[in-house]
């Protein structure tokens, strides 16, 4: 269901766009592209000099290459457009700080720890703290296994990664009773004993 229409008139003043790319390379690493993006439907008057309606304010991108344990084995940054021209750019060598990371191991913390304030940029910070989520993404049913829990095989031994990592999918919550009933604390509970 989208969003429910203004019942005000409204001006665009700013659109930002987030981008994000998963490609597995024939390394066995994955790269995580992420791009993000700023734009005024304006001329706008910076410090710098007026940007005109049309250019860019941020046009930014930051790749993480990462191992199959999302382990962060390699960071690349590039700023295309910026507010600060010769001095934005500056910080793009700082994010290789990322390497050693793990995305789902306090990844978001330890982005914090290495570039936030003046050690980073904060639209390139911001934007690392949102990979953890999309790697998973690019990992379901490539690399994480993400099969239907309902089935008896014998080989399923684990708990599908994504149970229990959001509100649909709570292990003592209806869809995992639909869904995935093998793994259900809800059926669990109520199951006679043998």
């Amino acid at each position: 269901m989208p969003l429910s229409s203004s019942t005000n008139r409204r001006a665009l003043k700013h659109t930002r766009t987030i981008q994000i790319e998963a490609f597995a390379r024939d390394d066995g690493l994955w790269d995580l592209d992420a791009r993000i993006t700023d734009y005024k439907p304006r001329d706008i008057t910076l410090a710098s000099g007026t940007r005109p309606n049309g250019a860019a304010l941020h046009d930014l991108n930051l790749r993480l290459t990462i191992d199959l344990q999302l382990n962060v084995v390699d960071v690349e940054a590039a700023s295309d457009a910026v507010p600060y021209p010769g001095y934005c750019e500056e910080i793009a060598p700082d994010y290789k700080k990322l390497i050693g990371l793990n995305l789902l191991r306090q990844f978001r913390q330890g982005v914090k720890e290495r570039l936030s304030g003046t050690h980073g940029c904060t639209h390139l910070t911001e934007m690392a703290q949102i990979l953890p989520t999309a790697a998973v993404q690019a990992f379901a049913g490539d690399v994480i296994d993400t099969r239907d829990g309902a089935t008896d095989d014998a080989q399923q031994s684990e708990q599908p990664f994504q149970l229990d990592r959001c509100h649909a999918l709570r292990t003592d919550g209806p869809a995992v009773v639909k869904y995935y009933p093998r793994w259900s604390k809800t059926l669990s509970s109520v199951k006679s004993p043998s």
